[in-house]
């Protein structure tokens, strides 16, 4: 049976249901027991269904159309953002409109006023660091639009938002470099524009504070998100005098170009020098030495973001913190001395 030809009655005789009750399913309502709820989730998967979103358009309030706006310099991020969305929207039945607004360098974007305009879109997802730019968010509030941000630092009241606890984490994992016995530890901190890069700097920080280890400023060094920012960042801090004997990078991929650099010194990875980073992107296990890193829940949050605006009435509140997961890999040990 081809996928353009399959029916909402194919899932329910698959099922063994009536059409009003997959039909319930679809909309997510009350009323339909967990086990018939999977048997039809597992009729639809089974057949590929896709409900007619022009059909249901007609048919009631919604468009089925959602937005989602980026600008966002790390591509490996942006792209498992993009596939959590993706996936959760075709799964439900919309389409996802994308645009880029892109940034004059100074905080201000060229915002899109064709899709903040479009007719009837349901909603826009706004990723960072978009999610903390006052004039974007007037502009959709203005227009009436629903909007969810993820991981905004600023006017959490102001709308719907999914995030993770970027402070903690970033603690977590410092307190296991210290626990491995390093009291050298230098920092490439996040773009400056992104709420994340603050409040993993003051993760780190507060748990060096805790074990009153010092932090030169010296050891802090100003990243992008990029490789390129991480290499620039790193070849200052192991050129140092008193180097760091471990390096926190805000991202993966400024710990892979920091463990780059240490090859290039001459330095083993990690007995020499320990690395660690932040997402658990492809790129962390597939280098070497494997990066120990947090995994940030990327898709899972484009997911819980989508869904805030597919199911408006499902949600029991404005928020929604998902949780991460210390990764250990091979580029933390113990410094030397201690060895």
């Amino acid at each position: 049976m081809k996928k353009d030809k399959v029916t909402i009655q194919d899932v329910a005789r698959l099922a063994g249901v009536s059409m009003m009750t997959v039909s319930r399913v679809i909309s997510r309502k009350s009323g339909v027991k967990d086990t018939t709820r999977r048997k039809i989730q597992d009729a639809i998967d089974s057949l590929h269904y896709q409900p007619n979103i022009s059909a249901r358009s007609l048919a009631g309030s919604k468009s089925y159309f959602l937005g989602l706006i980026y600008d966002n310099p790390n591509a490996a991020y942006l792209s498992q953002f993009l596939a959590g969305t993706l996936h959760h929207c075709n799964r439900n039945g919309y389409n996802l409109i994308i645009s880029s607004f892109e940034s004059d360098g100074h905080g201000h974007y060229q915002i899109d006023r064709t899709l903040i305009n479009r007719a009837r879109i349901d909603g826009i997802i706004i990723p960072p660091p978009l999610c903390d730019c006052v004039e974007i968010l007037t502009s959709l509030k203005d227009a009436g639009i629903p909007m969810v941000r993820v991981a905004p630092q600023s006017q959490p009241d102001y709308s719907p938002f999914v995030c993770m606890d970027d402070r903690r984490a970033a603690g977590e994992i410092t307190e296991y470099l210290i626990n491995q016995g390093h009291r050298r530890v230098g920092f490439i901190q996040g773009h400056p524009d992104h709420g994340a890069s603050k409040l993993r700097y003051e993760g780190m920080k507060q748990a060096l504070e805790k074990h009153n280890i010092p932090l030169p400023d010296s050891y802090i060094q100003q990243g992008y998100f990029s490789y390129k920012s991480g290499f620039a960042c790193a070849e200052r801090l192991l050129g140092l005098d008193d180097p760091p004997t471990a390096i926190f990078a805000s991202n993966d991929d400024m710990a892979a170009a920091a463990i780059s650099v240490a090859h290039k010194a001459g330095l083993s990875v990690p007995d020499d020098i320990s690395v660690v980073g932040f997402d658990d992107l492809p790129l962390a296990s597939t280098i070497w030495p494997r990066l120990t890193t947090i995994r940030q829940p990327i898709m899972a949050m484009a997911e819980k973001a989508a869904d805030f605006l597919i199911y408006p009435d499902n949600q029991e509140t404005g928020d929604h913190i998902l949780d991460y997961k210390l990764i250990i890999r091979e580029s933390v040990a113990p410094p030397k001395q201690l060895t």
